[in-house]
């Protein structure tokens, strides 16, 4: 399925009323997951209030015991510091990544603005070497702006 294809789905989740804001972030990691077939594990971490941590949220995939990443740790970590997005095609290459699965090949992380403020991100973990493309930041960025408006 095509990103804008899945524009109008994600703006339709957001605007669910009837949702709480981690069912709606819930729901668009399983739309992702589901309609993007090298999108393996798909989830968010916020800030973890005062605290230079990020804590996770929402998310589909398997289970993973990161649960709490401090800031400049692994990929996650690293854009919590840099404030920009991070897209690593072979994670095999990173020196400061943290392994969650061993089948993970490649993951990009976005990072998600309030007022300015970078309050958490969306990170994604493929199977497959080097999928992503700058369409696949551009979308990202967009889910992230949607999510920014209901945090």
């Amino acid at each position: 399925m095509s990103f804008d294809t899945l524009k109008p789905q994600v703006e339709a989740i957001i605007a669910n009323s009837s949702l709480s804001k981690d069912e709606k972030l819930l729901n668009i990691c399983k739309l992702l997951e589901t309609n993007i077939e090298y999108y393996n594990w798909v989830g968010f971490y916020f800030k973890n209030g005062d605290k230079n941590e990020l804590k996770l949220g929402p998310y589909v995939g398997e289970p993973t015991d990161h649960t709490i990443i401090p800031f400049g740790k692994g990929i996650c970590g690293q854009v919590a510091v840099s404030n920009k997005n991070f897209v690593v095609p072979d994670v095999s290459a990173q020196d400061n990544y943290i392994a969650c699965s061993i089948t993970v090949k490649a993951e990009i992380v976005i990072p998600i603005f309030v007022n300015g403020e970078n309050i958490g991100q969306i990170d994604i973990d493929s199977n497959t070497p080097d999928p992503f493309t700058e369409a696949d930041e551009r979308f990202l960025e967009f889910v992230c702006q949607k999510v920014a408006s209901i945090l």
